[in-house]
């Protein structure tokens, strides 16, 4: 087991939201905590479940996933900055591209239990469990044509998992590897979420633009929303407050009522290239964070609040990979060149 302490904590000042003059040129604020990785990190995730104690958190390589668990300094005042303990390394057969957790994965009951899945290049998902000690298993689920682009389990009993693919589905498997229901769609689908309470109900964003919902009883669509433009690249639940929706879409993002109307309420330019990635915060229904692609200058991260009409954090990060939220701080993290950064919003 290895422990990484890190006590760099960053105190830049955070972008003056009543400014607007601001630029995507500002240079931004560092990270406020940083891990130091072996590799470069394609994919990081909090796991949005109470799982113990410290927040769990993998991250994924080329051919390895890293499993730990993280303490901050502002949950425990003995932490200075972050503490990241490695609980367990699993060996991947290729770079890992997905990752999602299950909520069975805990750390205080007898026998722990760590279980997620993944997805990689050769459009297989993989189920991984393991008690830390000596039973580890990895089930292969095969069925996918194409790039799998979002994972994620059901998130009451964690006994599904939902995909979405290049190859124009969504797919619904349990945890033997039977695919137990596929939903057709136009376009590639990019991201999948489940309701946080009612397990018959999957949201699919497709590239194109549409974001439908589904209930899993009739297999039908039962809403649907348009961004109103393409490329749509990532969208999100807020889990906090279901009627919200949000996504980004060519430079932008765009939020939805879905109890006012099929289109966005709110829409803003985030990045100067593509955007990539829109998370919600888990311990705030009016934040969200945004990326642009890895490699292009827009690649920071950016973290909004509703209530403000500029971004109210700029990170400086300019390449990044996967983004996620701490479930109980107001705090996310990316991946990097050999690093996790981690950024603390300071509302």
């Amino acid at each position: 087991m290895q422990v990484v302490k890190s006590n760099q904590r960053v105190n830049t000042p955070d972008i003056n939201i009543t400014n607007n003059t601001f630029s995507m040129e500002d240079s931004g604020r560092g990270a406020s905590y940083t891990v130091p990785c072996d590799d470069y990190v394609h994919v990081v995730e909090f796991s949005p479940f109470d799982s113990g104690s410290a927040a769990l958190l993998a991250y994924g390589g080329n051919q390895y996933v890293v499993v730990g668990t993280c303490r901050f300094q502002e949950e425990d005042m003995e932490v200075e900055g972050v503490e990241f303990t490695t609980l367990r390394v699993f060996h991947h057969a290729l770079r890992v591209d997905c990752l999602a957790w299950s909520p069975e994965s805990r750390l205080d009951k007898l026998p722990q239990l760590i279980r997620f899945c993944t997805a990689a290049a050769d459009r297989k998902v993989r189920l991984l469990t393991s008690d830390l000690q000596n039973q580890h298993e990895v089930k292969v689920m095969e069925g996918h044509t194409s790039y799998i682009n979002h994972l994620v389990f059901e998130p009451t009993e964690g006994k599904q998992i939902a995909s979405v693919s290049d190859d124009h589905t969504c797919r619904v498997w349990d945890l033997e590897g039977n695919e137990t229901t596929t939903f057709r769609l136009r376009s590639p689908g990019v991201s999948v979420c489940w309701h946080p309470e009612d397990a018959f109900k999957l949201m699919v964003a497709e590239k194109k633009g549409t974001i439908r919902f589904y209930d899993l009883v009739t297999q039908q669509a039962i809403l649907s929303l348009d961004c109103g433009q393409s490329p749509l690249m990532s969208a999100d639940w807020c889990l906090s407050n279901t009627i919200k929706v949000g996504a980004v879409t060519g430079s932008d993002w765009v939020i939805w009522d879905i109890t006012r109307s099929s289109y966005p309420q709110e829409k803003r330019p985030a990045h100067v290239e593509r955007a990539g990635n829109f998370r919600w915060s888990r311990v705030n229904e009016n934040l969200f964070s945004t990326t642009g692609c890895p490699g292009k200058i827009s690649s920071q991260l950016l973290v909004h609040h509703l209530g403000h009409p500029q971004p109210v954090m700029i990170g400086s990060a300019t390449v990044g990979a996967g983004l996620s939220w701490h479930r109980s701080l107001p705090l996310c993290v990316i991946g990097g060149d050999r690093k996790l950064s981690f950024w603390m919003t300071e509302m």
